[in-house]
């Protein structure tokens, strides 16, 4: 495909990976007014935010699968509709219930365009050119991060209210099934359909179990941290999840390929896109929140101020994929994007409810330049290792762990932020000799409803927690550093798929089967027993040769690992 139709193919499929990442960000600056209007808590806030990405996260590899499964360009446009469903209901939603409930389900249909998105990219582009085209995503996916909050700061301060924050994407989500439709034209084979049902049951029941546990432990009126509820969620999700795995090894169609996630590159990437998903989902989500509680902003200027971070996000995607695409190494690009969040958590770490704005621009700016650098390079250099059959997979499970990752880091980054405003606002009240009620302080959001003496106080108790948040996450990002530097760099390949070993000359004179024959000419098998062209294989598996020059083979390498 040349750069215009590659361009045109993937208009469609940008337009809803748009939509669906401009859904995250436009409620970010709106929770505060949300949770307010419906009197949600703490853990209601961090609820909002866990429960599209746990959907989202244990819904991404059975997408990843049915992609390899199923016609690509179907999948993508019924994960809009389940997405489109999400948000009419989450946008009528009168309590906390049902909101949770909408939420759950448009994070399925963000799986669907998180997984799909990837894995259409990774079966029509080589990888050697595919740092361009991620670079493209990324743009886009910035792009929605910095107007999402703009324009949602903008909705919740207008008459339209909070409500419109969901029902915008509706219109947004229609256009890009229309243009999927015009422009989007992929090959597909039919094979035989096998969904690990029993492991994604597994899967979501025993994630949900630890994210219950690690929302609720601690809390007055639920359970401490060392009871029988405790060894009771934990030890049942170890088990559901060593059975997980048991159930993984055994199955045809495992929704997590043991086989791909054992190869050292997917394996260390997976561990660094748990620690960043930790890092970027835990500390970013709680950014409005300190800008409007903790500041005193309006949704509008704390979607202002969210800037510097995407501004950082953009230069860094962008930027990286050109690079990678020209000169075909990515390490660098990783070992120096995590070196930056580690570095842009830690200064963050140091915020209160004081710090000068100039700083705290300062710090996000780089936080968001180092995930820049590394979010769609964790994919692409997993992508180059596997085949192109297997695309759907490979990047779905990458995808899937970085989600668990943020999911987790929302999750239990909630709770801590939970424990820690409450402590703070605590010891304030007590300061200001006013009473404490036995439940504690800090799990209530309504910040303007409270007398102005006690706003100030939760005011500065929120600004000085959110400190901890980012203290926790660059700790964490430090194991990202770990993993990245242990990966070993294979330069990308030019070639669509990995290259098979050349096969031995038939004898021309034997009658071979189709299924050989098929192969053969895929393969485009010079008389010399060397490689003519490089291979390309569809989405289906259908054995798709793109003529080239055996020079321009040699410079992007066999691709054989």
């Amino acid at each position: 495909m040349s750069h215009r139709q590659i361009l045109q193919a993937l208009t469609g499929l940008l337009a809803a990976l748009f939509t669906a990442m401009l859904s995250t960000t436009i409620v970010a600056n709106a929770l505060p007014t949300i949770m307010a209007d419906l009197h949600g808590t703490q853990t209601d806030f961090a609820w909002v935010v866990t429960a599209a990405l746990l959907a989202n996260a244990v819904s991404t590899p059975i997408w990843g699968k049915l992609a390899d499964l199923f016609s690509k360009k179907l999948l993508v446009q019924l994960s809009i509709i389940v997405f489109v469903i999400g948000s009419v209901i989450a946008g009528l939603a009168d309590n906390m219930t049902v909101l949770l409930s909408a939420r759950v389900v448009q994070g399925l249909g963000m799986g669907g365009l998180t997984a799909l998105t990837q894995a259409v990219i990774g079966s029509i582009i080589p990888p050697r050119e595919r740092g361009r085209y991620s670079g493209y995503m990324g743009a886009v996916m910035a792009v929605a991060t910095a107007g999402g909050p703009l324009l949602g700061g903008f909705i919740v301060d207008s008459p339209l209210g909070w409500r419109w924050t969901f029902f915008l994407c509706v219109p947004l989500a229609v256009v890009a099934l229309f243009l999927l439709q015009v422009t989007l034209r992929l090959p597909h084979t039919r094979r035989k359909v096998s969904i690990d049902w029993l492991g994604s049951i597994l899967l979501t029941a025993g994630v949900s179990l630890l994210l219950i546990w690690v929302s609720f432990a601690g809390k007055a009126g639920y359970y401490e941290w060392m009871s029988w509820q405790t060894a009771a969620m934990v030890g049942g999700a170890v088990v559901l999840l060593a059975l997980l795995v048991l159930v993984e090894s055994k199955v045809r169609e495992p929704i997590i390929p043991l086989k791909i996630i054992r190869e050292r590159t997917t394996a260390l990437s997976i561990v660094a896109s748990v620690t960043v998903g930790i890092a970027m989902f835990g500390s970013t989500t709680f950014l409005g929140q300190y800008f409007q509680i903790a500041r005193g902003f309006s949704p509008t200027e704390a979607g202002l101020l969210m800037l510097p971070m995407i501004a950082g996000n953009l230069a860094g995607s962008v930027g990286s994929g050109q690079l990678i695409s020209r000169f075909g190494k990515w390490k660098r690009f990783l070992i120096a994007g995590t070196i930056m969040v580690i570095a842009g958590a830690g200064l963050a770490g140091t915020m209160d409810h004081e710090t000068d704005m100039l700083l705290v621009s300062l710090y996000i700016f780089v936080l968001g330049l180092g995930m820049g650098l590394l979010m769609q390079n964790l994919v692409l250099a997993v992508q180059n290792t596997v085949r192109v059959s297997e695309v759907g997979s490979a990047s779905a499970s990458i995808a899937f762990f970085r989600t668990v990752g943020g999911a987790v880091g929302v999750s239990v980054l909630g709770a801590v932020m939970s424990s820690s405003v409450s402590s703070r606002a605590a010891d304030g009240l007590r300061a200001a000799n006013i009473p404490v009620s036995d439940g504690g302080a800090g799990d209530s959001l309504d910040i303007g409803g409270m007398p102005p003496a006690i706003q100030g106080i939760f005011r500065a108790a929120y600004g000085d927690a959110t400190a901890t948040i980012f203290q926790i996450a660059a700790v964490i990002s430090v194991v990202a550093l770990i993993a990245v530097l242990l990966i070993k760099e294979q330069v990308l390949r030019r070639t669509l798929d990995i290259t098979p070993a050349p096969m031995p000359q038939a004898n021309p004179d034997l009658t071979g089967s189709s299924e050989t024959l098929s192969a053969a000419a895929g393969t485009g098998t010079a008389p010399d027993g060397g490689t003519a062209s490089d291979t390309g294989t569809a989405p289906g598996g259908d054995a798709a040769t793109r003529p080239r020059s055996t020079a321009g083979a040699a410079r992007g390498g066999t691709g054989t690992h």
